[in-house]
């Protein structure tokens, strides 16, 4: 684009040189100075002056503020910018500037500020960001070409400007000193002054001088102080002719006709004060009174009506309507005379009808606004239910409907009534369910996110259903038992049938009935000359439609319910913002959440920052509305056993109404709100009871129950937490309280079988879940640094304050606790629970009562292992560490003595033997049993273990070993003992030669000696294992 292209852009302020269509801004400028000339015919010396002279482009106008700038724009406020639209390459480049960001996609046409920072006759130029956008890819060579051309470019620029300032310096002077002459000349008016002439060549002489001294200042500066002021020859003015000059002293030339107007004002008051009047009005007025006495009776009953609406008195309000009307029928009957008759009316006459028509028209306006304010009233119905304080508001709304029928209606107010009535229940509902709906969605999201409640206040809830003597004891933690109170709330709300919008909207039923029947109308009144006879019948389509009315509303609350118990947690909480936006300035503080400025502070919360929504964790209460987060099994199933009688006896209550009964599409909703909030109830609370016994081990604080000290208390508490659990589970699934109702079988149905099975399922899981959790947690040491230990099962503390003594601080005693326990859910508890299960969901567990069984078996077996095990481990490496050892052949022919590794096993056993025996004897038969069984195993393979045939004094030394052994165990004997005992003999018999077996034989007398010897040797150290005689 070539330089003259870019000026004629820039001149004409356009974007193209071609434009398609004239721009919008430019029917905006102002018009030009050429225009407003071309509008006037230039004559004379003006004409010829303005043709020849060469700075006319410079004459412009002083009130005409045009940028002298060609290409400049207005800003968005109408200011003038100097800055130029586009301008060309200050270092001599071929295209323009904004030409060339365009290119590289900057938006420097939509963004001004971005634009100016590249233009160079802007302010706020940028030379380092131009040179990095415009020149990014300029060589030095271009660069110092380009500098040399900005250089030249500025010479020739600052040339012009000195050019012009030089040129019209004379007519800055002139202007400002006529500009000062004409001020001194308006201030003055009226005043003889005489300015001194100055000498002309000190004038040209000043006026021509470009150049000052430093002392002196710019002549732009010197206004009222050089020789071109008149400030310093002014004289003071006579006062007579102050009043007309242009100063504030003078109020501005008006104070010499102020004191004559105030004069003018004075005279017309004086003259026009008294009130105009003639003795020709008193007989007038005399017979308007003697007229105003005689029918003081229509005058009184125009304040008669209004005090009668004052105090709501209808029946004197209908009493005195009556009364004024039958004066409004006698006055026109003086007026259907005088007119019949065709004779005037007399003055008397006459002024009995003025009062009358003006009492009528008094009546008539109290009537009608009392009839306005009446129709409001039946359009705001709010009817509480049924009470006693109730029906005083009904028959307030039957006096309105009784009184707007008496002075006589249009409209049908009984049809009028039922409509608005309708109206507002539908709307009621509707927000009353919304409102409830969010506030619970907040009381969630707060539970969701905040902290859950500690573990030992966890387990503490789990066992109050075992501490029933203990009211005390709280069910749930209070802020989940706040949200259950809320959520109870709500639904008693709306679903309540006496006091709820339930008994409302069956109140209103009733009361619609009474209307359809007849029986309401026989004591209304016809109203005036019987014009309201027409509005006691309705009609058949308003009858058709109330009753579909009555169906909606029913549906309505159906819906809400059942959208709330069905649906998961909404996302929307703006319902609690206030429907004004709190940026309107004439919206008060207090109005910021109306409607709901009287909420509770629970639900008031920053509208910039809301609740978040709950996070997504996984848990099951994240897909129901009307769980609390972390809730557990025993408040959930008191709450929501209540819900379930709440709705199920609503809906029964509703499915009496005979428009219900009538249709069926009603009764299936009605039984599909009962069946699916059964079902929802259900599985929110199977899920939470599944998660509550993965933590019933937590419960376990091996403290010993009181009337069998082999055992805990956690066996009890488990019975009474299943026993709540299963009961109230069977009252959500089969509804109970409402099923025994008369018609309580055309809404409530039988359990579906996929919901018992499901049932079925998780008691089956909870006793599996429950048992090997409580054997694991048995299994844990009691170091919380155990990497077996999680988590969960590291927070209840192992020594508990009010255990016995000697409480269980090792692994085995807890071991055999929790055998006991197992032994009794085994023999017992479980047995207990299956039948209950039997009992309340009419379901045989025959099968799943063999397959716990089996698993119960399972479980005891593990656990004896566990406990066991480790002894029997022990045991075992004792005898073969002894058997095998090179020091166990007698260096003697006869030994009498028994190795050290016999008394070291028995020693152990004695140890198991008091410890088994003081925390759970009857434990103690099956466990030695099993460790005797376990040594004369460990006896077998120690002896199989031995690679060198058996002399005779080996022989002997097994022999006592092992009958010592036998001997001293004697009562803990078993057949599988006996048969191991057996395999020794023959391994070792195996292992001898005939020599020593018949040398053996005769040793065997002497060896019973040693036996009995040695049995007395030690009877004190395991006289435990001595079976114990019974008193006689």
């Amino acid at each position: 684009m070539t330089t003259h292209e870019h000026t004629l852009l820039n001149h004409y302020n356009i974007t193209n040189l071609f434009p398609i269509a004239w721009p919008a801004e430019k029917d905006e400028s102002d018009a030009s100075e050429d225009e407003k000339l071309r509008s006037k015919p230039q004559t004379g010396r003006l004409a010829h002056q303005r043709s020849n002279s060469r700075y006319s482009v410079l004459a412009r106008s002083t009130s005409d503020r045009r940028s002298l700038v060609p290409g400049s724009e207005k800003t968005g406020d109408g200011l003038e910018n100097l800055v130029q639209k586009d301008e060309p390459d200050p270092l001599g480049g071929p295209d323009s500037v904004v030409r060339i960001l365009r290119h590289r996609g900057l938006p420097v046409e939509e963004d001004q500020r971005l634009r100016n920072r590249f233009l160079l006759s802007s302010t706020t130029f940028s030379p380092t960001l131009y040179l990095s956008q415009v020149h990014s890819n300029a060589s030095t060579e271009s660069l110092l070409q380009g500098l040399d051309f900005l250089s030249k470019s500025i010479d020739q620029k600052s040339a012009s400007l000195k050019v012009l300032v030089e040129s019209n310096f004379e007519r800055f002077v002139r202007a400002k000193t006529t500009i000062d002459n004409v001020y001194a000349e308006m201030r003055n008016q009226g005043a003889e002054t005489s300015l001194p002439q100055r000498p002309r060549a000190h004038s040209r002489a000043h006026s021509h001088s470009r150049i000052t001294s430093k002392g002196s200042a710019h002549f732009r500066n010197t206004s009222g102080q050089g020789p071109f002021s008149p400030r310093g020859i002014d004289k003071p003015l006579p006062s007579d002719k102050k009043k007309h000059a242009l100063s504030k002293e003078s109020e501005y030339g008006v104070q010499g006709i102020k004191g004559p107007l105030s004069e003018v004002a004075v005279k017309a008051e004086e003259i026009w004060g008294p009130a105009l009047g003639g003795r020709e009005r008193e007989e007038s007025l005399r017979m308007a009174v003697a007229s105003i006495e005689k029918s003081s009776g229509i005058l009184e009953v125009d304040a008669a009506i209004g005090s009668c609406i004052k105090r709501k008195k209808y029946d004197e309000l209908v009493v005195e309507y009556k009364r004024a009307r039958q004066y409004a029928e006698d006055a026109r009957a003086i007026a259907n005379g005088a007119s019949s008759g065709q004779r005037p009316l007399t003055d008397p006459e006459l002024y009995q009808i003025v009062i009358t028509g003006r009492m009528w028209s008094g009546v008539e306006t109290q009537i009608d606004n009392f009839k306005r304010d009446t129709w409001r009233r039946l359009t705001n119905a709010e009817a509480p239910p049924p009470t006693a304080a109730a029906r005083s508001v009904a028959d307030e709304h039957m006096a309105l409907i009784n009184v707007l029928l008496e002075l006589g209606v249009q409209d049908n107010p009984i049809w009028f009534w039922l409509l608005s009535r309708y109206d507002h229940l539908k709307n009621k509902i509707i927000a009353s369910f919304e409102r409830s709906r969010v506030e619970i969605e907040i009381l969630r999201r707060r539970l969701a996110n905040a902290d859950p409640p500690p573990t030992a206040t966890a387990v503490a809830h789990l066992k109050r259903p075992g501490t029933s003597h203990d009211r005390t004891q709280p069910i749930d933690s209070p802020s989940i038992i706040e949200m259950w109170e809320l959520v109870y709330g709500s639904l008693n709300n709306l679903l309540a049938a006496p006091d709820g919008l339930l008994g409302e909207i069956i109140d209103f039923w009733e009361r619609a009935q009474a209307f359809l029947d007849g029986s309401m109308q026989a004591t209304l009144p016809v109203g005036p000359n019987g014009q309201s006879r027409k509005h006691h019948r309705l009609s058949t389509e308003g009858v058709r439609e109330l009753q579909k009315g009555v169906l909606e509303l029913i549906e309505i609350l159906r819906g809400s319910v059942f959208s709330f118990l069905a649906d998961p947690p909404i996302e929307d909480v703006s319902m609690l913002y206030s429907p004004l936006p709190p940026t309107t300035p004439s919206t008060p503080k207090s109005a910021i959440f109306a409607p709901y400025a009287h909420q509770d502070s629970r639900f008031k919360f920053d509208a910039s920052n809301p609740p978040p929504p709950s996070p997504k964790t996984g848990e099951a209460w994240q897909a129901f509305a009307f769980w609390p987060p972390c809730a557990n099994t025993v408040g959930g199933v008191q709450y929501l056993e209540k819900i379930l009688n709440l709705v199920g006896a609503a809906a029964s209550e509703l499915a009496r109404l005979p428009s219900v009964s009538s249709s069926s599409t009603v009764q299936r909703s009605l039984k599909t709100l009962v069946a699916g909030t059964r079902e929802r109830c259900s599985k929110a609370l199977m899920a939470a009871w599944i998660r509550d016994v993965e933590m019933f081990h937590l419960v376990e604080n091996w403290e010993r129950a009181g009337d069998r000290r082999d055992l805990t208390k956690m066996p009890a508490y488990f019975l009474a937490f299943e026993h709540t659990v299963l009961s109230g589970l069977q009252k959500i699934v089969y509804i109970p309280d409402v099923a025994s109702r008369a018609n309580a079988t055309d809404v409530v149905t039988a359990p579906p079988a996929e919901l018992l099975r499901d049932v079925r399922r998780h008691f089956e899981k909870t006793l599996y879940t429950a048992l090997s959790d409580m054997v694991r947690y048995s299994e844990m040491a009691s170091s919380p640094k155990n990497p077996q230990q999680s988590e969960t099962m590291s927070s209840p503390p192992l020594t508990i304050a009010g255990a016995v003594s000697g409480a269980p601080q090792s692994r085995e005693i807890r071991l055999l606790l929790t055998m006991g326990n197992m032994q009794l859910f085994r023999t017992d508890l479980v047995p207990q629970l299956v039948a209950q299960f039997e009992t309340n969901f009419s379901h045989k567990l025959t099968e799943e009562a063999k397959t716990i069984k089996v698993a119960l078996g399972q479980i005891e077996d593990k656990l004896f292992k566990s406990y066991a095990g480790p002894f029997a481990r022990n045991l075992g490496s004792m005898i073969h560490s002894g058997i095998t050892s090179s020091s166990w052949v007698p260096t003697t022919d006869r030994p009498t003595e028994l190795r050290p590794y016999v008394y070291e096993a028995l020693l152990l056993l004695v140890n198991i033997h008091t410890e088994v025996t003081t925390t759970a004897p009857p434990l103690l038969l099956p466990i030695i049993s099993y460790l005797f069984e376990q040594i004369v195993l460990a006896f077998l393979a120690a002896f199989r273990a031995r690679t060198e045939r058996y002399t005779l004094a080996a022989l002997m030394q097994a022999t006592l070993d092992v009958e010592f052994v036998a001997s001293i165990l004697s009562q803990y004997t078993t057949a599988k003992a006996s048969e191991l005992q057996s395999e020794v003999y023959q391994e070792l018999d195996q292992r001898t030669d005939n020599s020593a077996r018949m040398r053996l034989q005769n040793e065997l007398p002497e060896m019973r000696a040693i036996l009995k010897k040695l049995r007395d040797g030690t009877r004190g150290e395991f006289m435990c294992f001595k079976k114990q005689r019974t008193a006689k």
